[in-house]
């Protein structure tokens, strides 16, 4: 029997059903407000209700599709409803198997810590122990605190500005405190474009590890050897800054030297996003603990921390987590893992983002609102910024005068100098306003794109590793519309304009 072809809808029936479609949107909208609190955080910014999703593309109840290139926070690697993370959550709902296991051995943990474990640094695997925790990379950061301090014997972590888990606090950039009152320093972060120390270009990138160096042996000012150093290889919430590659290894180096550990936050970078399987491996770099979260559980909430077996203090933990034994998750990390492994998703984020960044690079010279591109594989930013104003002191921070260290044509102690290194001005001040317009001209073109950054001014691609050629053409054709539009109504101005 032959299949029975759809018959259109007439004109008119067309049009009362996205009417329909559009008051379902708009209710569901009305009854979020009045019952979610104003700290939801995308809601806010992105007013549509999904629907169905696949891949790349998510469908609102409005009957409009949209370019996710917000990826659930990085959470979705193979984008929405990947084939092989179906079929995985599929197998475990039908095997019967338990659905929530707590900390019990089971095959579907097994396989996932095989998988896991043939991911990993080879000189971090082999030596590896994994602790599963609460589900969110903040509890995978508590839990990485709690294993340095009972391995050390010591308090405090080194932190450094800009990181996500900082942000979870609600303090980027404020003195924090731990639950036992410790202080956790945030140090300033490595950064050509803006540095927290008021030096720009190369000089901020020299003069900041420099800081971090001499921070543990100067007991006297009240910093004493921390419990662990916590760093992210790329910091996405700190406006999508790579760190530098020779950065890390040197706190590699003084963390080994001092016998702290290295804490890795992968959370957000991990699982090939960056252009390689972990991004700690851009450096060469083996941390003795890496934080886990996001991507490894296939769209589901999972985090682990991994750590090496020497950390381990041999004592058993307290039962204080409810849901480390997440199955469905489980399957569906081991399956994502699986997929990125096999068929090199890393190389092609490394390849593809390369040439996104490349394409994307013009609007700095095209726009005066475009202070800077930047990011690594499929881990995109673009910083808007006031044409009009210098950004006092890299935006926060001591006056150059007062910075000390190794930069740019000096050796240590000499003076940070304004202007000596490439950048010869300082950045202007971040635009927040004009970043949340480009957000929403973005979704006007049918793009979702998140905000990073200490203002929120800079607009963040995280598109998933299974974007294709055409979809990433379509993505920056849409950025760029987004921007220049945005330009025009807001003053940003174009070169000719400089």
């Amino acid at each position: 029997m032959g299949r029975t072809q759809a018959t259109p809808l007439p004109g008119g029936a067309l049009a009362d059903a996205t009417r329909a479609q559009r008051h379902a949107h708009e209710g569901i909208l009305r009854r979020q407000a009045a019952r979610e609190p104003a700290a939801r955080t995308y809601a806010r910014a992105l007013p549509i209700v999904p629907v169905r999703a696949r891949g790349l593309t998510i469908e609102g109840a409005d009957g409009r599709r949209y370019l996710d290139c917000l990826s659930g926070a990085g959470t979705l690697a193979l984008g929405h409803n990947h084939p092989v993370v179906l079929e995985a959550i599929r197998t475990v709902l039908d095997s019967g198997a338990p659905l929530s296991a707590l900390d019990l051995a089971t095959p579907v943990k097994d396989a996932f810590l095989t998988e896991l474990l043939h991911t990993l640094p080879p000189d971090l695997a082999e030596r590896a122990h994994v602790r599963f925790c609460g589900p969110a990379g903040s509890n995978a950061v508590e839990t990485a605190y709690a294993l340095v301090r009972a391995a050390t014997g010591r308090d405090g972590l080194l932190a450094f500005t800009g990181a996500g888990w900082v942000r979870s606090t609600g303090a980027l950039d404020d003195p924090l405190e731990d639950a036992h009152g410790v202080a956790i320093p945030c140090l300033p972060s490595p950064q050509d474009h803006r540095c927290h120390l008021g030096a720009v270009g190369d000089e901020g990138s020299d003069l900041v590890p420099h800081r971090t160096e001499s921070l543990p042996d100067q007991p006297r000012q009240g910093a004493p050897l921390p419990a662990g150093v916590i760093v992210e290889p790329v910091r996405s919430e700190g406006g999508v800054v790579p760190a530098p590659d020779s950065w890390l290894a040197r706190v590699r180096q003084f963390t080994a030297d001092r016998s702290i550990p290295l804490i890795a936050d992968e959370s957000r970078t991990g699982v090939g996003r960056t252009g390689a399987f972990w991004a700690v491996e851009h450096s060469g770099v083996t941390p003795d603990v890496m934080v886990l979260s996001n991507a490894i559980g296939g769209s589901l909430p999972l985090a682990v921390v991994v750590y090496r077996d020497d950390l381990d203090t041999g004592h058993p933990g307290t039962p204080a987590e409810t849901f480390p034994g997440n199955q469905l998750a489980m399957a569906a990390g081991t399956a994502t893992l699986a997929h990125v492994r096999e068929n090199a998703l890393a190389e092609r984020a490394a390849t593809l983002g390369a040439r996104m960044l490349d394409q994307l690079r013009p609007l700095v010279s095209e726009f005066t609102c475009v202070g800077d591109v930047r990011g690594r594989g499929l881990m995109i930013g673009v910083e808007l910024v006031d044409p009009g104003g210098d950004s006092p002191q890299g935006e926060r921070g001591p006056a150059p005068s007062d910075a000390r260290g190794p930069v740019a044509g000096g050796g240590a102690g000499a003076p940070v100098t304004p202007g000596s290194g490439p950048h010869r001005h300082r950045p202007h001040s971040a635009a927040p306003e004009l970043a949340a317009a480009v957000q929403q001209e973005c979704l006007r073109r049918g793009l979702i794109v998140g905000l990073a950054g200490r203002a929120a001014s800079v607009v963040q691609l995280l598109p998933p590793l299974t974007i294709t050629d055409e979809q990433a053409a379509a993505v920056l054709d849409r950025l760029a519309g987004a921007v220049r539009a945005a330009a025009r109504c807001r003053g940003g101005g174009t070169a000719a304009a400089r």
